[in-house]
C-alpha cells in the first residue's frame, strides 16, 4: 500500500508542470487539484504539508467532496538525489460549514518517510470558524517529541481596524536535553501579531517568548525564531 502511495505522488511530481503551478477539474462530485505547491492547508492554517525546499523535486495531490470530505498527497522532496530523503505527506479530513457564520473540521495528516520510517510522525487537527473568527487545534506525535498547539485570529473583531491572532504550544521532549544544572523535558512558547493595512503597506508588530530562557535555551526546538523575547514589526508592500 505504502509503494502505490509513494508511486502515485511520483508520477505527479514528474508532471510538466511550472513553478508553484496548480492544475484543478472537476470529477463529478470530487474537485481534483495536482500542483507543485500544497493546494490546502488545514485547521485556519495551522496545519499544512511541508513547504518543499527550493532546489527540491516535488508534487502532489489534493480531491475533495461535495460532502466535506477531503484527502490527498503530497510530496515536498522526491529524494532524487543523495543529499535528499524521500517524504510522502498525507492526510485525510472533513470540512463543513454549517451558514455563513460558522463552520468546523477535523482531520489528519501523516509525514512519511519511506527510507527513515522511524522518523514517521503525524498529526490530528481541528478548526472552527465563528463569525469571522478562526481557532486551530494540533496535537502531533513524534517519534521523539509531542506538540500540541492553539492557535486564534480575531479577524472577526477587529478594534480600530486591527486584526489580532494567537499561538500557543506546548513541546514534550521524549528524551530530556541536558543543560546546565539539570536537563529540560517540556517547554512551551507562544507569539503574538497585530497586523493592520496602512496606505497600501500591510504592518506586522509580532513578540513571540518562551518558557525558557539564559542558559536554557540550548534545548529549545519550538516555533519561534529565537528562545527569548523578540519584538519585530514587519512592512509589505505590493507593487502588483
Amino acid at each position: 500500500m505504502l509503494k502505490s502511495c509513494v508511486f502515485l505522488v511520483s508520477v505527479l511530481a514528474a508532471c510538466p508542470l511550472a513553478h508553484a503551478q496548480i492544475f484543478q477539474r472537476e470529477l463529478g462530485d470530487f474537485d481534483l487539484k495536482l500542483g507543485t505547491t500544497p493546494s490546502r492547508s488545514m485547521a485556519q492554517g495551522l496545519v499544512k504539508p511541508t513547504a518543499p525546499g527550493s532546489d527540491a523535486f516535488h508534487g502532489g495531490l489534493d480531491l475533495s467532496h461535495d460532502s466535506g470530505l477531503y484527502f490527498g498527497q503530497f510530496s515536498p522532496n522526491m529524494g532524487l538525489s543523495p543529499a535528499s530523503t524521500l517524504e510522502v505527506d498525507s492526510y485525510m479530513g472533513f470540512k463543513q460549514p454549517f451558514d455563513q457564520t460558522l463552520g468546523y473540521e477535523v482531520g489528519l495528516i501523516h509525514y512519511s518517510y519511506p527510507k527513515l520510517s522511524p522518523l514517521d510522525s503525524q498529526a490530528f487537527y481541528g478548526g472552527l470558524n465563528l463569525l469571522g473568527n478562526r481557532f486551530g487545534v494540533s496535537f502531533s506525535h513524534d517519534p521523539d517529541r509531542q506538540d500540541s498547539t492553539l492557535f486564534a485570529d480575531l479577524g472577526g473583531t477587529q478594534p480600530f481596524g486591527i486584526g489580532v491572532s494567537m499561538k500557543y504550544t506546548t513541546h514534550q521532549l521524549g528524551t530530556p536535553t541536558s543543560v546546565d544544572g539539570g536537563a529540560i523535558s517540556s517547554f512551551s512558547d507562544w507569539s503574538v501579531q497585530l497586523s493592520r493595512a496602512w496606505k497600501g503597506v500591510d504592518l506586522d508588530l509580532i513578540y513571540s517568548d518562551s518558557s525558557l530562557s539564559g542558559g536554557d535555551c540550548s534545548a529549545y526546538s519550538g516555533h519561534n525564531s529565537q528562545c527569548d523575547g523578540l519584538l519585530t514589526l514587519k512592512a509589505v508592500r505590493s507593487f502588483y
